[in-house]
């Protein structure tokens, strides 16, 4: 009776800390990850600088995080997953201040080096190691919930920042949303993640080093697979409200972008709900082509139908990339490795996908539309079914 008490206990903690884990998500998302897109605009028009530059420094933020997502597992072993976290919510804050007061083009280096420092420790790996010590059976559920709040941050920030930046500027928008950033995802941080459920494995267990981890095949065939997906992923976001404008005019195009961050959210809790106990990779393997097949529509079809329909597949696929991985790492890696895997690979897949806007969009340029590009994506899709599916082979 007692043991049952403290299992319910234990389990109500858990679901706090998954929206803990929620919010984390929604502000990292909403200024690591949709802010750079915001900047770009604002700060072409407003200094002048060439798009090249800016987006040459919004790929470095990508890659100083995915660098510094890297030393997350030693960084919650030395000085704990509460304290990671609110230094990373500081400095998202900073670092979006950062960018919207340069006002020369060499600033652009230490803003990027603090925004892609916060924006590591709230993205992808940090919610795995903030969620997955306080669950086993339900962590599918507990990872899709709270990985529903990047979706959240889309839906919410990106139409925030926007009608902040046109009704008072850049300067005083990155202040709100970084005071907000602070004052919310600080304190909550604080309070719900200073303590976990125990240890995350067994005392015996020594994590691998990471160059183990690189050889093993398993490893391989997750990285391979998701960082091809997530490039796919990130370049047909980054163009698709310039290919379906022609088609249904930019209002509608907007309106598109956010059907499929509500499609990415109903995806993600169906895989979540749904999943289970059945094969992980396969559940990959069937949302890769389940992209691969929006993305062939959104590259060939024409009309307001086919393209819709297109959003809809590619949308309902786009939450679990991000979702997936630790839970094929929880089923495939010991306890004490599980953080150290995700970490990797959502390190490699930031270095990756970072240039797939700039290599889409010569594809794009150099065919005068969009057909390459969008085949190319969804060839890649293709490649990584078939690539998480082969890891099968590998215990």
């Amino acid at each position: 009776m007692a043991s049952a008490k403290v299992s319910e206990q234990a389990n109500r903690e858990g679901w706090r800390v998954v929206w803990v884990a929620f919010v984390v998500a929604m502000f990292g998302w909403g200024v690591g990850f949709y802010g750079p897109a915001v900047y770009l605009p604002a700060l072409h028009q407003a200094r002048g600088w060439s798009v090249s530059t800016i987006s040459a420094a919004i790929t470095a933020h990508y890659l100083v995080s995915a660098v510094l997502t890297t030393a997350l597992p030693e960084a919650y072993r030395r000085y704990g997953v509460g304290r990671v976290t609110v230094a990373g919510a500081m400095l998202a804050g900073a670092g979006a201040l950062a960018w919207a007061n340069v006002l020369q083009a060499w600033q652009l280096v230490p803003a990027l080096l603090l925004s892609g420092a916060g924006w590591s420790a709230m993205s992808g790996a940090a919610l795995n190691a903030i969620v997955a010590p306080w669950f086993e059976h339900d962590r599918p559920k507990a990872i899709s919930t709270a990985f529903n709040g990047a979706s959240a941050g889309g839906i919410v920030f990106v139409p925030l920042w926007t009608a902040l930046i046109a009704d008072m500027g850049l300067s005083l928008a990155a202040l709100i949303v970084a005071c907000a950033t602070i004052a919310i995802v600080c304190p909550m941080a604080w309070h719900a993640l200073r303590r976990g459920p125990g240890a995350v494995a067994p005392k015996a267990q020594v994590p691998l080093s990471r160059r183990s981890l690189l050889r093993q095949p398993g490893f391989v065939t997750i990285s391979a697979a998701f960082a091809l997906g997530l490039f796919a992923q990130i370049g047909l976001f980054a163009h698709l409200i310039a290919r379906l404008a022609p088609d249904f005019g930019s209002g509608l195009a907007a309106i598109a972008i956010s059907v499929v961050t509500l499609c990415a959210v109903l995806g993600r809790s169906l895989l979540g709900w749904l999943l289970g106990e059945r094969d992980r990779r396969l559940a990959a393997a069937a949302n890769f082509l389940m992209q691969a097949t929006g993305s062939l529509l959104l590259a060939l079809g024409d009309g307001m139908v086919p393209l819709a329909a297109g959003c809809m597949l590619f949308g309902l696929g786009v939450g679990n990339l991000t979702s997936l991985p630790p839970l094929i790492a929880q089923r495939e890696f010991r306890p004490a490795d599980v953080g150290t895997v995700v970490a990797l690979v959502t390190a490699i897949n930031q270095a990756i996908f970072a240039f797939a806007p700039a290599l889409l969009g010569a594809l794009r340029d150099f065919t005068g539309n969009y057909a390459v590009a969008f085949l190319t994506a969804a060839a890649a899709q293709v490649v990584a079914a078939g690539v998480i599916v082969h890891g099968r082979r590998f215990p």
